[in-house]
């Protein structure tokens, strides 16, 4: 009998899990946690809209000001030869949303003959430079750059209108990107289309606008990545390197090519050069030069071609001949390629192990890979996209990803590594993956193994059903090992489990990623315990109640004052009536943890159940903050007692050890500084650096036997 094809294979899967995963969410949650789960399951996905270009009304000249710092980092070098009007505009932009970052404008008029010489003068905060005479486009940035004061040189086109933001993403990315020589903006034309993503070079020394005409939200377009070069209509460079390599190269003279040129510069001195999306800038193309190559300045890309190739010919052999057109499987040249698939975008803000993923990214970027996110309910999470695109990962939704098997179709043959997290994500993604990317590696990241979460958390309930709902959870589970070529766990006690339950799997430990963080208040300076934790997690849900009811009574009587802080996403009714007195503080979720961490005394970690490596630990560790915690939550941490941690089970001795260590500054410091080196030790991106390599840079495919 013919078996059903993988898209059929992929819906049913589908629909089955989530019937598995709604029964069992009825036995943990009741009925109307559940509920609530299906609402956010299934609500409607807001529409991809970006944010609205800005463009000035179009007013008769009058005299205005924009803002100008005595000390720039940024100088914005505007070179012009008449057009006034479009002049005037790329200012009034600039002066209507004033950036963050502290800038001059230099205004440089190559010649004009126009309103120019007289409207420049009368706007205040413009430093304005008339040039002697027309010396064409290089040579009037070369005079800009020289007048500059700022770190930083932006060039920029007058016939475009900055969107706000734009230079201080331009200006961020070199402090998020140490390794950046130059960084261009995303070019949109006036009706919203993008007009270049960074520009691709071929081997000839022709040149293509990546992305020329298709969507600025695309998701090949939206990230942070690597360019042959980017236009010099608004890019950034460091003065000092600009200055280096002599400003651009006068043998293009009078324009053209000059922008490539300083690129391959860069690249050559072992510095990036990289497209920023988020700095936005409309740009009205071919309003100075025109369009045509026959004739006028135009005509000089041509000429200007042949100088640069042949002057760049020993780098562009490793450029794509121009037969290959640019796309999402050739752009990352050299580069492996990863696809990530998870439920949903994670949100590092709220739960350990979207923060665990990130950092995974992170670390597979800082490795040389090109990594590619796509979360199973194709839902954007603005919040979340963002910061993942400005790693550099590339992220994708819909509606650009209208289906997941459809995807697949499209993209799957470009992958050497594909990760799927969680089984019942797995289960959906593995027919897809086998059908459409023979080619690649499968990891199976388990998050942490949820078989034996659901089974401890039976033994807590004392439930039959839950108990062997946790067994076909585990023939689940360990069908997903069986089929993929790693599993990734997060801890050693895992790894063990494994190893005696499936000898022949490849596991690999691949735990919680953390930073450690300087500073703190002193012991003396801190005051009360606090508890992290997102309570769509059950053991979270159970941890808080039985801490709050059998165990904090006791210390409060011997710590009068003390309060609990109690942090974590979408609390029932059941955590918040627990705040019924000054004493039990539940916050709910909170943006920023910091000051939890760094003025709190003691963290508790109360959990009677569950499985994997707690990140509430590892969170509290990484701060220098001491933790008490339950033998279940410190479980393959490499932690012991009374060195790194204080562990205890029953409700009175878990309370005794919160009273004793709130009270002792020596055992507190040598905690907490313990703490801080266990998580560099066995829990830092440093730290997890070779089992990455092992997994994701080998491009030796290790198939299971």
């Amino acid at each position: 009998m013919r078996s059903p094809m993988p898209a059929a294979r992929f819906f049913l899967q589908r629909a089955l899990g989530l019937l598995r995963r709604g029964l069992a969410s009825l036995r943990t949650r009741g009925l109307r946690g559940t509920w609530e789960r299906v609402r956010f399951q299934f609500r409607r996905a807001p529409e991809a809209i970006g944010a609205p270009l800005y463009l000035p009304a179009v007013a008769a000249f009058a005299p205005f000001d924009v803002p100008a710092s005595p000390q720039p980092r940024a100088s914005i070098v505007i070179p012009v030869y008449n057009h006034a009007t479009h002049t005037i505009a790329c200012l009034r932009a600039i002066a209507a949303h004033p950036p963050r970052t502290p800038f001059e404008i230099v205004v440089v008029d190559d010649g004009s003959s126009d309103e120019t010489i007289d409207w420049l003068p009368r706007i205040g905060g413009v430093r304005y430079h008339r040039r002697a005479a027309n010396g064409g486009f290089i040579a009037a940035c070369n005079d800009g750059a020289a007048l500059a004061r700022g770190d930083l040189l932006v060039f920029l086109n007058n016939d475009t209108v900055p969107q706000p933001g734009w230079l201080d993403a331009l200006c961020a990315t070199f402090d998020a990107h140490p390794q950046a020589g130059l960084v261009g903006a995303q070019l949109i034309y006036p009706d919203g289309r993008l007009q270049e993503a960074g520009g691709v070079v071929f081997a000839d020394g022709g040149a293509w606008n990546y992305g020329r005409f298709e969507s600025p939200e695309d998701p090949r377009y939206a990230s942070v990545r690597d360019a042959d070069y980017c236009s010099g209509a608004a890019l950034a460079i460091p003065r000092a390197l600009f200055t280096a390599i002599g400003g651009f190269d006068a043998r293009y003279a009078p324009a053209y090519y000059e922008d490539t040129d300083l690129a391959f510069a860069v690249r050559e001195r072992g510095l990036r050069v990289l497209y920023q999306p988020a700095a936005r800038v409309v740009h009205d193309e071919g309003t100075t030069s025109g369009t045509d190559t026959q004739s006028g300045i135009k005509a000089y890309q041509v000429r200007n071609r042949g100088i640069f190739a042949e002057r760049w010919r020993d780098a562009l052999r490793a450029h794509a001949p121009a037969a290959r057109l640019p796309s999402a499987a050739n752009q990352p040249r050299g580069r492996r390629q990863v696809l990530i698939v998870d439920a949903s975008m994670p949100r590092p803000d709220r739960d350990s192990a979207s923060l665990r993923l990130v950092n995974l990214m992170r670390l597979l970027i800082e490795e040389g890979l090109h990594v590619v996110f796509l979360p199973a309910d194709l839902r954007l999470d603005a919040a979340s996209a963002g910061p993942m695109r400005q790693l550099g990962v590339e992220v994708w939704h819909r509606p650009f990803a209208a289906s997941l098997p459809r995807w697949f179709g499209a993209h799957g043959g470009r992958f050497d590594t594909i990760m799927m997290c969680r089984h019942y994500v797995a289960a959906e993604i593995l027919p897809l993956a086998r059908r459409h990317a023979p080619q690649a590696r499968l990891v199976f990241d388990t998050i942490d193994l949820h078989y034996l979460r659901e089974s401890r958390t039976a033994d807590v309930a004392g439930d039959d059903l839950l108990q062997h709902a946790a067994s076909r959870t585990r023939l689940r589970e360990q069908g997903i090992i069986r089929a993929c070529d790693v599993t990734l766990v997060v801890s050693t006690a895992e790894r063990e489990l494994l190893a005696r339950d499936m000898p022949q799997q490849r596991v690999e430990v691949l735990s919680n990623l953390h930073d450690t963080h300087d500073g703190g208040l002193p012991f003396g300076q801190r005051r009360d315990l606090v508890f992290v934790g997102g309570f769509r997690h059950p053991p979270n849900v159970d941890a808080v109640r039985w801490f709050v009811q059998s165990v904090f009574p006791r210390i409060a009587r011997a710590l009068p004052g003390v309060r609990f802080h109690c942090i974590g996403a979408e609390p029932p009714a059941e955590i918040r009536a627990l705040a019924a007195t000054e004493d039990v503080i539940v916050h709910g979720y909170v943006a920023d943890i910091a000051p939890y961490m760094t003025g709190c005394r003691v963290a508790v970690a109360p959990l009677r159940f569950g499985a994997g490596v707690k990140g509430k630990v590892n969170l509290s560790m990484a701060y220098g903050q001491p933790v008490v915690a339950t033998s279940c939550a410190v479980e393959g941490m490499h932690l012991q007692h009374d060195l790194d941690v204080l562990v205890a089970d029953a409700a009175d001795a878990f309370a005794d050890a919160v009273i004793a260590l709130y009270r002792d500054e020596a055992r507190w410091q040598r905690l907490a500084a313990n703490g801080v080196e266990n998580v560099r030790r066995h829990f830092s991106l440093d730290a997890a650096r070779e089992v990455v390599r092992r997994v994701f840079v080998d491009a030796r495919r290790q198939d299971v036997m």
